[in-house]
C-alpha cells in the first residue's frame, strides 16, 4: 500500500472515496494519461536520464534492421504505391528514423511511403517532429484514425504500456484486482491498497482457464490491446499489409504455468518502484500476452508467426551482419560499444533482451513467411483449441 505521495495520489483517493475502488485499468489509465499529472504528460520517460532504455535507444542496430523488415514486407506486398508506414507509440522517434536511415536503400520505398505515427502526447509529437525532420510525418490520435490502403505497421514496446484488468481465482470463483484505500491507514491518509472484488465474470474461454486454475491465480487481460491487433487484423485483411509487434511478455496458455500470474509493475530512475507508491511519477507496465494478441489477429482475418524471441529474431535478419559491418568503421572503444549493444539486443543473460522481448508479425493471408520468421512458426489454434 502507499500514502498520497504524488498530487495524481491525492486525486485519485478523493476519486475513490467518492465512486469507489479503480479496475487495475483506469488506474494505470490516470497514471500514464492524466492531462496534468500522468506519466507520459510531465515527463522524458526514455534515455539513460528517464526512467527506462528501450531497444531504439540501445543501437541503431535495432531501427535499421526494423526498417529493412518493413522494406522486406512492402516488397512482399507487391511494392505498392502509394502506402501507410505508421508506428504505434514512437516515442521519441528514433526507431523511425534509424528505420527510414535503412529501408532508403530499397527502391521507391521512401517515395512510396506515407508515414504516419499514432502519437496522443503533444509534447511527443514535438520530439518526434525534430527526430524525422527531412520527413513528412503525419500523426493520429488512434490506430483508427490511420488512412485506409495497404499498410505497413511496426509497435515497439507499444502493449505493455496498455492498461490491463487482473483476475484472481478465490474459493468462491473469479474476483477482479482493485485498486482502493487501505482501511487502516489513518483517516484521511489517503493511502492506496489493493484489494478484490468478488463476482467478476469473464469471456467464457478466459473464464475457464481461470476456473480450472488453483486458487490465487492471477489472470491479466489487456481489452485494449486485443483490441488493436483485432482492428488491425481487420484492417490487413482488408486492404493488405503487415504488422510487427516487439515487446517483452510471454505466450499466455502455451507457457508452461498457463500464462498466469501478477506481472504489473513499476520502473522509476531504471528502479522497480512499488505500483502504488508514486502515481504518475513511475511508469507502469505489465507483460503482454502474445497469444491472446495472436488469437485476436486470426480471429479478425489475417495471419499471425511468432512469438519469436527477439534475440533469434535479429539474429535471423542479419544482426551479427550489420554489426560487424559498423565496426569496420569504428575505433577500440567503439567497436566495444557495438558488440555490448548487440549482446544487450539479442543475449538471453540476465541483462538481456533476446528471450523475455518477442516479435509477433500480423500479415494478410496472401502474404508468405514474413522476414525473420520460420513457415512453422505460424501461430494456429485459438485459446482452449491450440495444437502448437
Amino acid at each position: 500500500m502507499s500514502g498520497a505521495s504524488t498530487p495524481l495520489a491525492h486525486e485519485l483517493a478523493a476519486r475513490i472515496v467518492e465512486d469507489g475502488p479503480l479496475t487495475i485499468a483506469d488506474y494505470m489509465a490516470a497514471c500514464l494519461l492524466h492531462p496534468r499529472h500522468g506519466y507520459y504528460s510531465t515527463r522524458e520517460p526514455f534515455g539513460q536520464g528517464g526512467d527506462f532504455v528501450t531497444a531504439p535507444e540501445i543501437s541503431q542496430m535495432f531501427g535499421e534492421l526494423v526498417g529493412l523488415w518493413a522494406a522486406d514486407s512492402w516488397m512482399r506486398l507487391g511494392s505498392p504505391a502509394p502506402f501507410t508506414l505508421a508506428e504505434l507509440g514512437p516515442g521519441r522517434g528514433t526507431l523511425m528514423a534509424d528505420a527510414l536511415r535503412a529501408a532508403r536503400i530499397v527502391p521507391g520505398f521512401l517515395d512510396a511511403a506515407r508515414l504516419v505515427l499514432v502519437e496522443a502526447s503533444p509534447r511527443l509529437r514535438e520530439v518526434q517532429k525534430r527526430a524525422l525532420a527531412g520527413h513528412a510525418v503525419e500523426w493520429a490520435d488512434r490506430v483508427e484514425d490511420l488512412p485506409a490502403g495497404p499498410l505497413i505497421l511496426l509497435a515497439n514496446e507499444f502493449v505493455d504500456a496498455l492498461p490491463i484488468r487482473q483476475f484472481v481465482r478465490v474459493p468462491e470463483g473469479i474476483a477482479e484486482r482493485m485498486v482502493g484505500l487501505d482501511e487502516a491507514s489513518p483517516p484521511g491518509a489517503g493511502a492506496l491498497a489493493f484489494g478484490l472484488r468478488p463476482g467478476a465474470r469473464l469471456e467464457p474461454d478466459a473464464e475457464r482457464r481461470l476456473l480450472a486454475a488453483p486458487a490465487g491465480a492471477v489472470l491479466e487481460i489487456c481489452p485494449l490491446g486485443q483490441s488493436v491487433a483485432a482492428h488491425v487484423a481487420a484492417r490487413l485483411g482488408r486492404d493488405g499489409g503487415a504488422a510487427l509487434f516487439v515487446d517483452y511478455g510471454h505466450k499466455g496458455e502455451r507457457e508452461p504455468l498457463g500464462g498466469f500470474g501478477d506481472t504489473l509493475q513499476a520502473l522509476r530512475a531504471h528502479v522497480y518502484d512499488d505500483p502504488l507508491a508514486h502515481p504518475g511519477a513511475a511508469d507502469l507496465t505489465a507483460h503482454v500476452d502474445f497469444a491472446a494478441l495472436a488469437v485476436a489477429a486470426r480471429k479478425n482475418g489475417a495471419r499471425a508467426f511468432g512469438p519469436v524471441g527477439q534475440g533469434e529474431w535479429l539474429e535471423r535478419l542479419g544482426l551479427p551482419a550489420r554489426a560487424a559491418r559498423l565496426k569496420r568503421d569504428a575505433g577500440p572503444e567503439a567497436a566495444a560499444a557495438i558488440d555490448a549493444a548487440a549482446l544487450r539486443l539479442a543475449g538471453t543473460h540476465e541483462q538481456g533482451m533476446g528471450a523475455l522481448f518477442k516479435a509477433l508479425a500480423l500479415v494478410h493471408p496472401s502474404l508468405g513467411t514474413p522476414a525473420g520468421f520460420a513457415a512453422g512458426e505460424e501461430f494456429v489454434g485459438n485459446i482452449g483449441d491450440e495444437t502448437a
